[in-house]
């Protein structure tokens, strides 16, 4: 996940010095909020004099028309305009350079990005209040990001507001492309061990696991009295997550995977007819209970000797209520 640095954040240095740090610390995008003030383009010019880092524009006005030049004569790598309350759509210029996003407020529902899906190629999610530092960040947002991504699966999203070491965790593991940060990287002692905590490190959280989960209603689920091989099959095409999971009257009965599939078809190699869907079915897979810490989930992962992709998550009866699974970690981190 790459980090763009909220430099109007840092309260401490000059515009030049905060600059020379973060290039210091190979920092992947410098973040700046205008307010509706095109006198932020004139910080912006100093950025592009000391340092070739992408510049990430955060654009909060009522008439973005009165940017398009400005961006013209001053080009930013990335784009967002933030146009709440939406009034008439905005048609953004074809010729305007870098790309183009829609910023979205907590409360707005994420389909609003569906006028703008095809000129533009990444939201940005904000959690607290634009231009103000030091905010707690929202576990909505674990919702509204899969909500995003499930329809809108080819663009990307970023994330503004209470991101810290913890939150950088959940938002690799959901797949979100990049995340603003302000507040934890500039107070803390230095700015590349606040980096790695947010790009690389795993820490302590007081988020459950079902902040997060991915919730029932977005999961490949069979009942064990519709399974059969060609269910399975085509249950695990259509939500291309490698596995289905099998259910009885909502208890988990265990997990079908990509392998198990592949190891049942070598077995009956000879009579592919012969192969039962029954026999295919882990009936005692890793598991995580809902109102586990993601402390509890790095002991589950550190203890088994292959790669997880997916954990199913029940609750304390044993229904399935979630799960959870790791390839988006893998995206955001390429």
């Amino acid at each position: 996940m790459k980090i763009s640095a909220s430099i109007y954040s840092n309260k401490h240095q000059t515009l030049s010095d905060t600059v020379r740090e973060l290039d210091e610390h190979f920092i992947d995008f410098f973040h700046l909020d205008c307010n509706d003030d095109p006198r932020v383009f004139d910080d912006i010019e100093a950025i592009h004099r000391r340092s070739s880092t992408p510049v990430d524009l955060h654009i909060i006005s009522s008439t973005p028309a009165q940017y398009f030049e400005l961006l013209r004569k001053t080009p930013v790598s990335r784009v967002s305009f933030q146009l709440e309350p939406f009034g008439k759509i905005v048609q953004f210029p074809a010729d305007l350079p870098g790309q183009i996003g829609l910023a979205l407020m907590n409360d707005t529902p994420v389909d609003a990005f569906v006028p703008y899906a095809e000129r533009c190629s990444f939201v940005l999610l904000m959690t607290t209040t634009p231009g103000h530092s030091g905010g707690i960040f929202n576990k909505d947002t674990f919702q509204k990001i899969r909500q995003f991504r499930k329809l809108f699966p080819t663009h990307q999203i970023q994330v503004d507001g209470g991101v810290n070491a913890e939150v950088s965790f959940i938002l690799r593991n959901l797949g979100v492309e990049s995340a603003v940060v302000g507040s934890f990287l500039f107070q803390n002692k230095s700015v590349g061990p606040a980096l790695l905590h947010l790009k690389r490190e795993v820490v302590s959280s007081h988020y459950l696991i079902k902040d997060f989960m991915i919730e029932t209603p977005e999961l490949p689920i069979l009942d064990v009295r519709d399974l059969t091989f060609k269910n399975a099959l085509l249950t695990i095409e259509k939500y291309e997550m490698a596995f289905v999971l099998i259910t009885d009257n909502g208890k988990l009965k265990g997990i079908i995977s990509n392998a198990d599939v592949r190891k049942g078809l070598i077995k009956n190699f000879g009579n592919l007819n012969n192969t039962n869907a029954f026999d295919l079915i882990n009936s005692n897979p890793i598991v995580i209970e809902e109102n586990k810490t993601i402390d509890e989930l790095l002991g589950i992962i550190r203890g088994v000797k292959f790669p997880l992709q997916y954990i199913p998550v029940v609750n304390s009866d044993g229904d399935l209520t979630g799960a959870l699974t790791f390839t988006q970690m893998i995206k955001a981190e390429t």
